[in-house]
Formats: structure tokens, C-alpha cells, sequence
């Protein structure tokens, strides 16, 4: 199986689903990450471009990322990006990857450059239509990004977890030093961005499928064809 991760920002791949990332390449699989905004120039505890890119080479190479595909759009900008750039270049990303299966960010995330990648994404999947030469993928899924999904409280369209990945206590610890190898990115607990707060939600997943720590998607696109 081939996975394509197409996310906002670097640390977003592993907070969302570095677990599963894990599992997927230990066992053998293919992931692919297209990554939109490479720079850093609106957070927080902000790092040098060059420091960025090497926490990102050292937690995808960790995970086993076997592709990046790494974009320039502007941090927290995206919105000021025509939207056709954005599906043209996750387009890009879909022809070279040749994904099974394709994961993004719930289109209701309160972080708005997660929001523009999600839409973008839900255009870009519909590639092999136009041209016939384009793998079709099977299945499109949403992750969920701890400390931004679940402060969407518009009421609607919210996150609903439909598919669990069994992933461990030793994929949970994987996810959390995957994590900490992005300077700045984690916090101390109670902020769910830390080591406490990540645990929990895998115990919390794991609990609703009954398996030993899990991470959530839902699945909104399923393509059974043989």
C-alpha cells in the first residue's frame, strides 16, 4: 500500500498521524508527505529556516518517510494563494507519488492554512478523471492535528473518527520523539501538544476500537473497483 500525506506544515504529518506513519513503513508500505509551508515565519517559538528543515529531514527520515514533496506557500497565508496553485501543486505531488490512499487535515480545523489544504486536497484527488494515464486513488481520509481540529465549534462538520489504527504503547512513544525532534513545537501538559496529551488520545482512540492505542481518521472516500 501507498500513503500520501498532504499537510499544511512540517510537525503536522507527525502529530497527525506520525503513529500510523510508523507502523505503515516498519511493515513495510510506502508514505509519501507533501508538505505546503516549508518556512516558519509565523510561529511561535520561531526556529531558522535552516533548523526547520533539518528537525523536518530527521522526524520524516525517523518515521519513514520515503518522499517529501515540499512547498513555499506562506505560513499562514495560504488564503492569499489562488486556490488553483494549491490543487496544481498537490497535483504534482499525486502524479509523482502514485498514492493508494491519500490523508489531509479535516476541512473544519480552525487552523486556516489546514482548511486551505484540505480543499485544495479534495480538488486534487479528482485528478485521474481528467487524465486517464493518473493512478485513481482508493481511499481519502482526515487526520486529526491535537491543539487545532477539536477547536472547531462552528457545531457542524466537525471531526467523526470512523477508522482506527492500532498503533501501540511503542507507537505512541515513536509519535512523541518524533515530535520533540521539531524544536519548539511541543509544550508541557495540559497543553494537548505534549507528551501527556498525546498519550491520552491515543489511550482515548484506542478505547472507542478497542485495540491498544490508536490513532483516528475518517474515511470519506472509498473506491472499490475489483
Amino acid at each position: 500500500m501507498k500513503y500520501l500525506l498532504v499537510v499544511a506544515h512540517p510537525d503536522d504529518e507527525a502529530l497527525g498521524a506520525g503513529a500510523s506513519m510508523r507502523k505503515w513503513s516498519n511493515n513495510g508500505d510506502t508514505v509519501d508527505v507533501c508538505i505546503m509551508c516549508t518556512g516558519a515565519k509565523a510561529r511561535a517559538f520561531r526556529p531558522a529556516d535552516e533548523e526547520l528543515n533539518d528537525d523536518m529531514d530527521a522526524s520524516t527520515r525517523f518515521l519513514g518517510v520515503s518522499k517529501k514533496y515540499e512547498g513555499t506557500f506562506p505560513n499562514i497565508e495560504m488564503n492569499t494563494v489562488p486556490h488553483l496553485k494549491l490543487v496544481q501543486f498537490i497535483e504534482k505531488a499525486i502524479v509523482e507519488s502514485q498514492p493508494d490512499i491519500i490523508i489531509t487535515h479535516h476541512p473544519a480545523d480552525t487552523n486556516d492554512d489546514h482548511h486551505q489544504t484540505s480543499i485544495a486536497c479534495q480538488a486534487a484527488i479528482r485528478l485521474f478523471q481528467r487524465r486517464p494515464e493518473v493512478k485513481a486513488i482508493k481511499e481519502f481520509w482526515y487526520m486529526e492535528v491535537i491543539s487545532s481540529t477539536e477547536w472547531s465549534v462552528s457545531g457542524e462538520n466537525k471531526f467523526e473518527p470512523n477508522t482506527f489504527i492500532e498503533v501501540g504503547k511503542d507507537g505512541v512513544d515513536a509519535k512523541i520523539k518524533a515530535m520533540h525532534m521539531y524544536r519548539g513545537v511541543m509544550r508541557p501538559y495540559p497543553h494537548p501538544r505534549s507528551d501527556e496529551g498525546i498519550l491520552g488520545i491515543a489511550i482515548y482512540r484506542g478505547g472507542q476500537a478497542g485495540v491498544n492505542y490508536a490513532e483516528a481518521f475518517q474515511c470519506v472516500l472509498r473506491r472499490i473497483t475489483d
